[in-house]
């Protein structure tokens, strides 16, 4: 095992987690929009599926800005956050009820990951003069933000509507 010591290679170590987390919520959208039965947090997972896209292919960029080739590297913050939404649904196997509320929390877990990665991303983009990389991974940041806050208001929505029922 080689010693990491530029930042610059710890930079494009992050890009890649960061590509392969967004590549694991590429393909863990359409099953959240499948288990959903609010019809608003459907919507929420099916749009966000979108940006989650084009959020793969600004990070593909980012690594052309750099002059490198786009390697994803294994994501266990990513990986975590699913097995746990997979153990879930499995063992629990909530009502529609739990199970859109769950999906709210799963989906925010997911939002913060990202959030800070794409943080740390950004000022380290900065502090290397990177500016093309630090604008596409600020486009990123502030649609994951977004994805955030619609998640909470469906989340605070849904809870309530528990706590009524």
């Amino acid at each position: 095992m080689t010693k990491m010591t530029d930042p610059r290679e710890l930079f494009l170590h992050e890009l890649g987690d960061i590509l392969y987390a967004e590549n694991v919520l590429v393909r863990a959208l359409p099953r959240l929009a499948e288990e959903a039965t609010d019809d608003e947090l459907r919507a929420g997972f099916e749009e966000h599926l979108e940006e989650t896209r084009q959020h793969v292919r600004n990070i593909e960029r980012a690594f052309e800005a750099l002059g490198e080739k786009a390697k994803a590297e294994k994501c266990p913050g990513i990986e975590g956050i699913k097995a746990e939404h997979d153990t879930f649904m499995q063992e629990e196997q909530p009502s529609p009820e739990v199970a859109n509320l769950f999906l709210t929390g799963a989906g925010s877990r997911a939002e913060h990951y990202e959030i800070a990665a794409y943080t740390s991303l950004l000022i380290s983009a900065n502090a290397l003069g990177e500016t093309e990389c630090a604008g596409l991974l600020n486009e990123n940041l502030e649609q994951e933000k977004v994805a955030l806050a619609k998640l909470e208001t469906v989340a605070k929505r849904l809870a309530t509507a528990g706590a009524t029922a």
